[in-house]
């Protein structure tokens, strides 16, 4: 399918972490940005403010490396799914989209993993006194693996029992557990789901 450049010669360009899903930033690009991010694997817009190409983190180093390109249906948008380096936003945030104007209720997804995946980390490389997380890293991989062997246990009981909320519990701290193992032993998320991924 061909990309349909409005009269102005630009398209509207969508980012999204293609991690955890999360809508990073909208931008245009004309014929030379999508040539150009095609041929390169990087990220380029036109800024209509200063009418020239740029490419996303020339200066800041925030750059967006592409997983995939998608058009819409009519192929008057385009959607990047990118692997984001550092933040997208100009403000500093991570994603252009924090101003939220109405929020029903938050619904818990895959990005939910990451951002827990992400603390996890960072508590290793940054210890943080009281930090639960901290005191398993302390006392090594036999004192997580034995958390995970007690949480997996209690998961079976807990399923034995009526209801979910037990089993609900329990199911989230042998997740967390597991996460600490993961970190401990180098095994990233995208690995996790590409090999689930496999099993399809």
């Amino acid at each position: 399918m061909e990309v349909k450049f409005n009269s102005h010669g630009l398209v509207p360009a969508i980012a999204q972490d293609a991690r955890t899903g999360k809508v990073l930033m909208q931008a245009y690009m004309n014929k030379e940005a999508y040539d150009l991010t095609l041929e390169t694997g990087y990220a380029h817009y036109y800024s209509r403010s200063r009418q020239k190409l740029w490419k996303k983190g020339e200066t800041s180093g925030n750059v967006q490396k592409i997983v995939s390109v998608s058009l819409d249906c009519d192929g008057d948008s385009v959607l990047l799914q990118v692997e984001q380096t550092g933040v997208a936003c100009h403000t500093g945030e991570y994603s252009c989209f924090f101003n939220t104007v109405q929020e029903k209720e938050r619904i818990a997804n895959s990005s939910l993993l990451y951002e827990l995946y992400d603390v996890i980390a960072d508590r290793k490389i940054n210890p943080k006194e009281g930090s639960y997380t901290n005191y398993l890293f302390e006392k090594g991989i036999d004192k997580i693996l034995k958390k995970v062997g007690e949480e997996n246990a209690e998961v079976i009981i807990a399923s034995k029992n009526p209801g979910t909320d037990e089993l609900r519990y329990e199911a989230a701290d042998l997740i967390y557990h597991l996460l600490v193992l993961m970190n401990e032993k180098g095994l990233s998320l995208t690995e996790l789901f590409t090999e689930l991924q496999s099993r399809r």
